[in-house]
């Protein structure tokens, strides 16, 4: 038969003492608890003054406890808002360009506008759009720059239009097929781009070097009047890419030669808008031969026009 637990701890005086010592600990915490109930029965003002004076004497320790709990609960907030602070600061960076970009096109916008009805006395309507595709692949191992875009002649996209993105301009097509086209970036060595300093219309011309950079030279004879910082637009001069398209922006000046970057990152951008060759946008077609005049030639014997 098992032997009954026994609560004596048995011969050993320090457990004996241990658990003396607990009973005196309670039993003097009994008989405090009744004093107190004692007191705040007959004597209120005696036990508010003793229960003043607890209060001022742990109030150190509620403060520090409540400092520590108001830390340990606000540790996830912190946490979260440090896992996203990087994916905030990219998307904040990205606003700040696009609306610079609005900002830099829309002053090109005003200050064109203002020239062209001046000397052109062009129409303020834009034709130029044709349709948005997205940039499906680059050419990685090519010694060209060149991208490829998802649509090609059954979508009406020829040879020399321009493709733009948001930010600004990215290229021109290269070649075409039914439903591909390759778009042959800024920063080829082989894409000239007639541009202009979006602050002044100073005229210059935008070449790629290969790596990602473009050369920029001025049009006008003297100093190089580029400096870092300064924006470049297209100028809409030699009739391919209509005016105040964001470009690329000035990085570096030395000698006769400023070197920039495209505003518009192939690698970044998903949708492009492909554009009709700004000259054709512009030009409007011939007036057609009215039926009066054509009944006119026809009794002059005159050939009809063509």
């Amino acid at each position: 038969m098992a032997r009954p637990p026994s609560r004596r701890p048995g011969i050993n005086r320090r457990a004996q003492y241990s658990l003396f010592a607990s009973y005196v600990v309670a039993v003097a915490g009994a008989a405090a608890g009744l004093l107190l109930v004692v007191v705040a029965i007959f004597d209120p003002t005696g036990f508010s003054a003793l229960r003043i004076a607890a209060a001022e004497v742990t109030r150190p320790a509620s403060v520090a406890m409540k400092s520590m709990v108001s830390g340990v609960s606000s540790i996830d907030e912190v946490l979260a808002a440090y896992w996203r602070a990087g994916s905030q600061n990219v998307t904040l960076r990205r606003q700040v360009e696009a609306d610079r970009n609005r900002i830099i096109e829309a002053k090109a916008i005003a200050q064109e506008n203002i020239r062209l009805k001046k000397l052109l006395k062009l129409v303020d309507e834009d034709n130029s759009e044709l349709l948005t595709a997205r940039l499906i692949s680059s050419s990685a191992t090519s010694a060209r720059r060149l991208a490829r875009l998802n649509a090609g002649s059954w979508q009406g996209v020829r040879t020399g239009m321009p493709v733009r993105a948001p930010e600004g301009l990215i290229g021109r097509v290269h070649s075409v097929t039914p439903n591909s086209s390759d778009v042959l970036l800024l920063t080829d060595t082989s894409n000239i781009v007639p541009v202009r300093r979006a602050s002044d219309n100073i005229p210059a011309i935008s070449t790629g070097l290969g790596d990602g950079s473009l050369e920029i030279r001025a049009l006008t004879a003297g100093r190089n009047p580029f400096k870092p910082g300064d924006l470049l637009v297209t100028s809409g001069t030699g009739g391919v890419y209509q005016p105040n398209i964001p470009v690329a922006v000035i990085v570096r000046a030395q000698g006769e030669i400023a070197y920039g970057v495209p505003l518009a990152n192939p690698a970044r951008v998903d949708a492009v808008v492909v554009e009709r060759v700004f000259e054709e946008a512009v030009t409007p077609p011939g007036p057609a031969a009215t039926p009066v005049a054509a009944q006119d030639n026809a009794a002059n014997g005159a050939a009809p026009a063509p």
